[in-house]
């Protein structure tokens, strides 16, 4: 195949954006297993699966998959309930294999009915919620997991009050000065970088960072010991030096677990909590593409399901399409889903032979990172490009905001897509029905289409026309009618003889049948 026009025609974007997105999928995936309770290997195997496998299979352009923080709670309730990590991986064999199903079924297209200011919201909301979760690593706080997105924490505080409560003790001189430059240089380094040529265009600005990072973790203790980068501020992948180290490292599922009822229940959830999630993140990930590129839902649901069996089977964590990977990949600069093959292949390479390299990266410049992230996915002009579409798109985009930022991802979707579903039904209920008058003469015109919402409005203005007017029904702008609405007309036009009310219709030419009688 030629490169220059097959699978690696766009390398040159698709290298630096994978580097981006593994060096913010190392941390999150070790720091998701262990909010979640489970091995840190745990992490990097549905990392590397979701990367390698779900990205070789997926055709979601710029989508990254693995664990997600999402998830966290469900699987800390799963293993609290079952007991067992391996009993737990059958949940997860199931799950992937209920999405199959689901696929096949063709219920991916659902993730076409989200509203694009829930959608909108969900990226923003995402973005922030990155920037205060990094805040604390920023300042060399690292109680909390890397993975940890919900608004309670297990330790009782919450996004706000855990920025409060940070102990003066625990801020270091050192992690402000890494995260505080880290994040300034990304400003300055990323801004046109894409445009420019040779190497400075090439390498990208995290990559830079992480190595400065690195580097300070190497040169502080003999320069300043007192500044050193202690190990518990760094990344902490396990070390695996022989073969046995590494088989030691993977679980696999019990399936004498498999006709436990529990199992079947946490299974269905973590496919309904996966698959609502996936499609989310799929659908924002479509619309930030520059290139506008549609990713086939139903199938990504399959090889999401795929990606989950091979996972459990191997002792990884249930996986999703992850909106934070994803949006840094896009940000980054990749054209295709090869960057999310070759996060994938780096988190895996990177983790088997260069695991103590990799433990040099502070935290504390990944905090530098995430918040440039976060910055990019909730721009300020996005509140203001929202404002000015007016309020009926607004409001569901803030309340989505808002609504993730007190609960967590999943529950701040509903209540975004329950407020959004209540500006649709209010802007398709009004104005639907229209009446005019001069004198005795009336004209009823229907707008839109009548649906049940409208009933009330229809009777509210049948109600109006009084006894021995001249009516004309215009229905010139409608294709169709349901019939509670067909019925209601039909019983006007019958009675109106009875209250010298004088009626005509007037229909299109290409106007279909709708049921409703002609005056007698």
């Amino acid at each position: 195949m030629n490169a220059s026009n097959g699978f690696f025609a766009t390398w040159r974007q698709d290298v630096p954006a994978a580097i981006v997105v593994f060096l913010i999928a190392l941390p999150l995936c070790v720091g998701i297993a262990l909010a979640s309770g489970a091995p840190a290997f745990a992490g990097i195997v549905s990392g590397v699966i979701g990367g390698i496998v779900v990205g070789g299979l997926s055709r979601s352009s710029l989508s990254v998959t693995g664990p997600a923080a999402g998830l966290v709670l469900v699987v800390v309730a799963a293993l609290q309930a079952l007991q067992t990590y391996e009993a737990f991986l059958v949940a997860v064999v199931l799950a992937g294999l209920m999405q199959i199903v689901l696929g096949w079924a063709r219920l991916g297209t659902l993730a076409h009915f989200f509203p694009s200011a829930v959608v909108k919201g969900m990226i923003a909301a995402i973005g922030i919620v990155l920037i205060f979760k990094q805040i604390p690593h920023a300042l060399s706080f690292d109680r909390d997991y890397e993975g940890d997105e919900a608004f309670w924490q297990a330790d009782g505080y919450n996004t706000f009050t855990e920025l409060v409560n940070i102990p003066q003790e625990s801020i270091s001189v050192t992690a402000v000065v890494i995260s505080l430059s880290s994040l300034i240089f990304l400003f300055f380094w990323e801004k046109d970088r894409r445009s420019r040529s040779g190497w400075r265009g090439f390498l990208p600005g995290p990559l830079l960072v992480a190595a400065a990072g690195a580097l300070a973790t190497v040169l502080l203790p003999l320069w300043k010991p007192e500044l050193a980068i202690s190990a518990i501020h760094r990344v902490n992948v396990p070390v695996m030096k022989t073969g046995q180290d590494l088989a030691a490292q993977l679980h696999f599922p019990d399936f004498s677990q498999f006709f436990q009822l529990e199992v079947w229940q946490f299974a269905f959830v973590l496919c309904l909590v996966a698959t609502l999630e996936t499609l989310m993140s799929i659908e924002a990930a479509d619309r930030l593409d520059p290139l506008q590129r549609l990713t086939p839902v139903n199938r990504e649901l399959r090889v999401q399901g795929l990606g989950n069996v091979l996972s459990g089977l191997i002792g990884g964590l249930p996986i999703v399409a992850v909106l934070v990977r994803s949006s840094a990949n896009i940000s980054a600069g990749a054209a295709s889903r090869l960057s999310a093959i070759l996060q994938g292949v780096l988190l895996l390479a990177a983790t088997l032979a260069i695991p103590r390299l990799i433990n040099l990266i502070p935290l504390a410049s990944l905090a530098g990172i995430l918040i440039y992230v976060g910055y990019q996915m909730a721009d300020p002009q996005i509140f203001v490009r929202k404002y000015r579409k007016g309020l009926s798109h607004f409001i569901p985009f803030m309340a989505t905001i808002v609504a993730i930022l007190f609960s967590d991802l999943f529950t701040g979707v509903c209540i975004g897509l329950l407020v959004g579903m209540l500006y649709v039904l209010k802007s398709n209920y009004r104005s639907a029905v229209t009446l005019f008058n001069d004198g005795r003469y009336y004209l009823l015109r229907f707008k839109k289409d009548l649906s049940f919402l409208h009933k009330y409005e229809l009777k509210r203005r049948l109600a109006e026309i009084p006894a021995g007017a001249e009516v004309l029904i215009d229905l010139t702008h409608i294709t169709f009618v349901d019939m509670d609405n067909a019925e209601i007309i039909n019983d006007f036009i019958q009675t109106a003889p009875n209250k010298g009310i004088d009626i005509q219709l007037k229909r299109a030419p290409m106007t279909p049948d709708f049921l409703i009688q002609e005056p007698t």
